[in-house]
């Protein structure tokens, strides 16, 4: 019978009995420069082994953290102090309700550097099979007389799609990447999990003469918009950039704007604010369409502001505001849009589709090659030429000409 000495091997290390089972510790350099004890637990000496030999490459390879945070714990300190004051504010309305609702109810209460890929994989399969109503207790909240599904034991199977699922993962393996970086844990295991790409539907861009119709029928009707439908039609300008545009920023002697502000919406608040990239901010020639669109505009507003009187609020000289001064709610413009283009009588599309009539819009207004080409951004002029050869159309000429006559025979 061989009898167990209790004295450590060679390469062991500080190996010794521990309640059950054995421990050991390595002395390791934390990532605030200073040395301590780091323990690892087992049942055998060999699984404590193993793990003491780990350990010793970890802490040549570099810091060593030797108290880990639960994830959700970890998740709390990224949102306040790393996206907060980093990131847009819509990026972090995106990242802490996917931390709130999808991430934290699972995976909160695991420990930051035990969290593997396994967990991941598994979290990311159940979070796509459940009910989100069941989870989050929507129907639960409701008041009794009103609840009618999962409250009633009825479930409604409200899945998240996968748009969903994949804005939970990213937001996870973003956390993990700052948790890498400040040498938390070792390797992201979330950028190991793939989840399923969600295929965007196709939608068919308006054809210039359908443009050519909806931009007559606004005019004609003298809509209090006409001139962010011409800016989105003819310069591609994004929804927040047209609402977040400044009077400061149009030079009628120059004939262009300066593109560098969007409005957005964030929680409860609107928010004015820079563009997502420098990339983003542009001098932008305006053709005659936009100058002449733009003129009236300025006029409408100075009557809105007139008969407003004491109500009139005056923001940062918006160039489209509510009938008081006030900014309008993006939600609110991509409405507007639809309900103006049932009125046309064209095809519904989402505002956003729009870009993509840009190029052949700007070809039926004359406007030069190198003017558009300023305006679409290529960065070859062959592309430009190349929208300028395919784009003639007689009945989109005849819309414009229907448009210019709502305007007053100019523009």
């Amino acid at each position: 019978m061989v009898r167990m000495s209790g004295k450590r091997g060679n390469g062991e290390g500080s190996i010794y009995p521990y309640r059950n089972g054995h421990a050991a510790y390595v002395w390791v350099t934390k990532p605030d420069g200073k040395r301590a004890r780091k323990y690892v637990y087992g049942k055998t000496r060999e699984e404590v082994h193993d793990k003491w030999i780990k350990l010793h490459a970890e802490a040549k390879k570099g810091p060593v953290a030797t108290r880990h945070r639960t994830l959700s714990a970890f998740l709390a300190y990224w949102l306040d102090e790393i996206v907060k004051p980093n990131l847009a504010p819509l990026t972090y309305v995106s990242y802490e309700g996917s931390v709130r609702l999808y991430i934290n109810p699972h995976l909160g209460q695991r420990r930051l550097d035990r969290l593997t890929v396994r967990d991941v994989r598994e979290w990311i399969n159940k979070l796509a099979s459940s009910c989100q109503c069941c989870a989050q207790g929507k129907d639960a909240k409701r008041q009794p007389s009103a609840q009618r599904c999962c409250a009633v034991e009825d479930c409604c199977e409200a899945h998240p799609s996968k748009r969903v699922v994949q804005a939970a993962r990213d937001a996870l393996r973003a956390a993990l990447t700052h948790a890498v970086t400040e040498e938390e844990i070792n390797k992201n295991v979330a950028s190991l999990v793939k989840v399923p790409k969600p295929r965007r539907k196709r939608i068919k861009p308006w054809s210039v003469t359908e443009a050519g119709r909806f931009l007559a029928d606004c005019a004609a009707r003298g809509d209090h918009l006409f001139a962010a439908w011409v800016l989105v039609l003819c310069l591609g300008l994004r929804r927040g950039e047209v609402l977040g545009l400044t009077w400061k920023s149009v030079d009628f002697e120059a004939g262009e704007i300066y593109v560098d502000h969007q409005i957005q919406r964030a929680q409860r608040q609107i928010l004015h604010r820079q563009t997502k990239t420098e990339e983003s901010d542009d001098f932008m020639p305006l053709p005659a369409l936009c100058l002449k669109a733009l003129k009236m505009r300025r006029a409408e507003q100075l009557g809105d502001r007139k008969a407003a009187g004491d109500l009139w609020q005056d923001t940062v000289g918006l160039v489209f505001t509510t009938k008081y001064g006030t900014p309008i709610e993006p939600g609110n413009l991509t409405r507007m849009f639809a309900l103006r283009a049932l009125r046309a009588g064209v095809r519904v599309i989402p505002l956003r589709n729009t870009r993509h009539t840009v190029a052949a819009l700007l070809v039926v207004l004359g406007v030069h090659p190198k003017i558009a080409q300023r305006i679409l951004r290529h960065s070859q002029i062959a592309m430009t030429m190349e929208v300028y050869a395919e784009a003639s159309d007689e009945d989109v000429r005849a819309a414009l000409g229907k448009l210019s006559d709502a305007m007053g025979g100019t523009g």
